[in-house]
């Protein structure tokens, strides 16, 4: 069962003004993690949120088990994304 992927603003906003191979690591990297999240994503200590590592580019997500949804909530370089997180 492939998962549907879902973005906050946020994340989307960051997205679109991403260079477009970037932008395109990140989307493939999730249309695979959406086939297996459990093989993908990594789960952030203490919190509900999974990590996708893409370079040096990191997604934080939940998992959204009664719906059969990824919904990205944050996504940034790797030295920023952990500091909006708190």
């Amino acid at each position: 069962m492939a998962w549907k992927i879902d973005w906050s603003p946020g994340a989307f906003s960051f997205l679109s003004k991403m260079e477009k191979k970037d932008a395109k690591r990140i989307t493939d990297k999730l249309d695979n993690a959406a086939e297996n999240p459990q093989h993908f994503l990594e789960r952030l200590s203490g919190h509900d949120e999974y990590r996708l590592r893409v370079g040096d580019y990191r997604v934080i997500v939940l998992l959204l088990h009664g719906t059969g949804t990824i919904f990205v909530q944050n996504l940034d370089h790797r030295k920023k994304v952990y500091e909006r997180k708190n």
